[in-house]
């Protein structure tokens, strides 16, 4: 029998974010249908872990626009949503699933979406490990003997 990881999940608009909290796993296996079957299996530590999800509505293809990062900790999802507009949930059913939680770190309101911008940090290499971007990190300080007059 395989247990079920941690799964974070966020919307956009047009998109879904899944993260899904699985420390070194290896023979990482995601597939994406249409119909809005999302299914995952991975084998961490030794153990098998798995689950399936049907989501709220219908998704575009995978390989079309699903994107997928292994971390070390965490396996990030990007999926298209086929319609844009916000999902009351993430599941077609109601039912509570204890391993599903909000990614509040990702989570933006629908009056939020437009003045946050939609960036993809988590897609590209471009902010890792990127503090400031003026003068390798060094805050500017003036001079105060100068501004003293001396």
């Amino acid at each position: 029998m395989s247990r079920q990881p941690e799964v974070l999940w966020a919307q956009r608009s047009e998109k879904i974010y899944l993260t899904i909290s699985l420390p070194d796993a290896k023979d990482v296996a995601l597939k994406t249908e249409p119909n809005g079957h999302f299914t995952f299996s991975a084998v961490a530590h030794g153990e098998p872990f798995s689950f399936t999800l049907e989501l709220f509505d219908s998704v575009l293809p995978e390989g079309s626009k699903t994107k997928t990062k292994m971390g070390l900790r965490n396996i990030i999802c990007k999926i298209q949503k086929e319609k844009k507009g916000w999902w009351k949930r993430l599941l077609k059913s109601e039912e509570k699933h204890p391993y599903i939680k909000v990614d509040w770190n990702k989570w933006c309101d629908e009056d939020e979406e437009s003045a946050s911008g939609d960036s993809d940090d988590d897609f590209d290499g471009a902010n890792e490990g990127d503090e400031s971007d003026d003068d390798d990190g060094m805050l500017y300080l003036p001079d105060l003997e100068k501004l003293r007059g001396k």
